[in-house]
C-alpha cells in the first residue's frame, strides 16, 4: 500500500499555500487508496514553538484532514539521525566544517535555490590532524557530507525527468549544524525513505531538495520515494505568496467566517480538482484520480 506524508514546520501559522499542499497531498494518497501520515519538522528549536504546533494541528483538523498512524515529531527521532550520521562517518564521507556563514558567503561564487551560498569545500581539504586539533580546542563546527560528483536524475510526477548536479548546486551538505541541530536534508532523507514513505507531494520550491535527499538516501542504502512537486501559490503580482499580498493565514479566513468547505473547494479547484465551489474533502476524492496516476 502506498503511503504519503504531510510535514509542516511549526514555526508560524499555516497559510493558504501550506493548506493547499496539505490538501493535494491528502487527496493524492486517498485517491490511490493509500495512507498518509502527519509529521512535524520541528528540529529547529529557535523557530519551532509549541503554540504554533497546536494552532497548525487545529487548522488541519478544521479543514477535515485525517491522518493514518500517530503524529511523528522529528524532535523525537534524533537517535535515528545520529545513527545515519555515524553510518556516513564510518564510510569516510563526513568532515568537520569550521566556516562561518559570513566566510562561506564571501568565498562562494553564487547562491543556490534557497538563497544560501554554495559551500566551496574549504574544510574538506583540512588534514585529519588539523581538524582534530581544532575540535580539541573547542572550535565551533558543523558536520558536512562530502557530496560525490555526478548528476542526480529522477522522475517527478509534475516536472517530469529532473537532472540536478548536487555538488554544483549546493556544495557539500550540512548533516549537523554547528549548534548541534540535525540538518534538514539529512532528517528528511531518513524520514522519507521507503518503506516508511512511498510518495512525497510538496511544493516545487523543494524540487532541488529531492536531489539532495536522494543522494543521502543512496549513501545510506535507502530507497527514495516517488516525488511530486506542485506549483507554489502565487500572489496577484506573480511572486510567491507572502504577507505583503494581504491576509494569507488560514486562521484569518476562519475568523472571517469562511467554512472548511469554502477553503477546501477553492484550493483544490486551483488544481482542477472540482470547480472551486465549496466542497468537502471526501467529495473531492473521486475527482482527484488524476493525482494518483
Amino acid at each position: 500500500m502506498s503511503r504519503g506524508r504531510y510535514a509542516p514546520t511549526p514555526s508560524g501559522d499555516l497559510h493558504l499555500g501550506n493548506a493547499r499542499t496539505a490538501i493535494v497531498a491528502w487527496l493524492h494518497a486517498r485517491a490511490s487508496g493509500g495512507q498518509i501520515g502527519l509529521r512535524l519538522d520541528d528540529l529547529d528549536v529557535d523557530r519551532c514553538k509549541e503554540e504554533f504546533e497546536f494552532r497548525q494541528l487545529e487548522d488541519l483538523a478544521w479543514l477535515g484532514l485525517t491522518w493514518d498512524g500517530e503524529l511523528v515529531r522529528q524532535s523525537e527521532r534524533i537517535p535515528n539521525y545520529n545513527a545515519a550520521v555515524a553510518h556516513l562517518q564510518a564510510a569516510g564521507l563526513v568532515y568537520p566544517c569550521f566556516c562561518s556563514r559570513t566566510e562561506i558567503k564571501a568565498a562562494a561564487s553564487a547562491p543556490h535555490g534557497d538563497n544560501e551560498a554554495i559551500y566551496p569545500g574549504t574544510c574538506r581539504a583540512l588534514s585529519s590532524t588539523e581538524a582534530t586539533k581544532r575540535i580539541a580546542q573547542g572550535d565551533r563546527h558543523a558536520l558536512r557530507l562530502a557530496v560525490p560528483t555526478g548528476i542526480e536524475r529522477f522522475h517527478d510526477s509534475v516536472h517530469g525527468d529532473v537532472a540536478i548536479d548536487v555538488a554544483a548546486t549546493a556544495g557539500d551538505l550540512v548533516l549537523v549544524r554547528s549548534d548541534g541541530v540535525i540538518g534538514y536534508q539529512l532528517a528528511c532523507a531518513v524520514d522519507d525513505a521507503q518503506p516508511a514513505i512511498t510518495s512525497v507531494v510538496r511544493g516545487e520550491d523543494l524540487l532541488a531538495s529531492a536531489a539532495f535527499q536522494r543522494v543521502i538516501m543512496r549513501l545510506l542504502d535507502l530507497e527514495p520515494p516517488d516525488y511530486g512537486h506542485v506549483p507554489l501559490m502565487l500572489g496577484e503580482d506573480g511572486t510567491r505568496l507572502a504577507k505583503r499580498h494581504g491576509s494569507i493565514a488560514l486562521r484569518d479566513h476562519r475568523e472571517d467566517g469562511a467554512s472548511p468547505e469554502d477553503i477546501v473547494g477553492m484550493l483544490a479547484g486551483m488544481f482542477a480538482i472540482g470547480d472551486g465551489s465549496p466542497s468537502s474533502l471526501d467529495d473531492l476524492i473521486p475527482l482527484a484520480a488524476g493525482l494518483a496516476g
